[in-house]
């Protein structure tokens, strides 16, 4: 297997274990990972939010660890990337604001390339319209960004993922198992015990 180049664009207050875990694992198997956001250079950090499950309507919210941007967003060179990785939490309600993320996320989807997806990170896919007539799991209260975008909400549990071509998302941190197999699978990765 060739080690893949893999983009994750973050913004402040992601998901601290949709930002981390995800990082940390690719890395582990020998992939590269720059992560970056937009206005800030490698070295500087952004700040994460814990999201958990506490028997209330939605999620509650905590602060997360700071998390070290290891590239700069000004310096990308979208085309020598092999696929993209995009975190939740409130950082893709940010992101979604600016032009060249949302050309990043395009690019992505019109080489093909993969791109990974979890919770909330389903704005910034609506944003960019790479939706229509796809499959998409989200957090359940991004169910309406997907529809209206043109995509299918996957009502899938929230430790599942779902893959439809080259895109493969899942509902939110408990999914990391099997949103990060699903993603491995897409670049070709295999882990031999």
């Amino acid at each position: 297997m060739a080690a893949k180049k893999i983009l994750m664009i973050c913004g402040d207050y992601c998901e601290d274990y949709e930002t981390m875990v995800p990082f940390q694992t690719l890395l582990a198997v020998g992939h590269s990972v720059h992560a970056v956001c937009p206005d800030k250079k490698a070295g500087e950090q952004i700040k994460t939010a814990i999201h958990d499950f506490e028997g209330a309507q939605t999620y509650s919210e905590k602060p997360g660890h700071n998390f070290t941007l290891n590239a700069s967003f000004a310096d990308i060179d979208i085309s020598s990337y092999d696929a993209l990785l995009i975190p939740g939490g409130r950082g893709p309600e940010y992101l979604r604001t600016f032009p060249a993320v949302i050309s990043m996320v395009k690019h992505f989807f019109e080489a093909n390339k993969p791109v990974a997806a979890v919770c909330h990170g389903a704005q910034l896919l609506a944003g960019a319209g790479v939706l229509k007539g796809r499959t998409c799991s989200a957090y359940p209260a991004c169910r309406m960004e997907v529809e209206i975008a043109g995509g299918h909400f996957a009502e899938i549990a929230i430790d599942a993922a779902i893959t439809d071509g080259n895109l493969v998302t899942a509902p939110a941190w408990p999914a990391h198992p099997a949103w990060m197999a699903q993603f491995l699978t897409l670049l070709g990765t295999q882990i031999s015990l």
